[in-house]
């Protein structure tokens, strides 16, 4: 896998405005988009499915993510959701499509 990957579908993310307070950090955002976006990929469709999901590839998300805290539980993961503008998500996530779909001539 290419380690720069995460870093990469990171940058359409970039403009995500981060709403926890700086003492309740305990997780870097960008992890926490990573291991979702993996999970839902790979069917997870609950917050506990997410964590089970993280606990299960941790070796393998270690090697390009920090989780200077380890994998966040099932209720930080619905926490920091729950707490993220929907339309800034949704317009990172469009953005993120949209270059998918441009790399590729437009062509699935």
């Amino acid at each position: 896998m290419d380690v720069e990957a995460p870093r990469g579908l990171l940058r359409w993310f970039g403009e995500l405005q981060d709403p926890r307070k700086d003492r309740t950090k305990l997780h870097l955002l960008g992890d926490i988009l990573v291991i979702t976006l993996c999970a839902v990929i790979c069917g997870a469709d609950s917050w506990t499915e997410i964590e089970l999901f993280g606990k299960s590839k941790r070796k393998w998300l270690q090697t390009f993510l920090e989780l200077p805290n380890g994998i966040p539980s099932h209720d930080t993961f619905g926490r920091v959701f729950s707490l993220l503008d929907p339309q800034q998500l949704e317009d990172c996530f469009r953005k993120w499509m949209a270059a998918l779909a441009q790399s590729r001539g437009g062509k699935w």
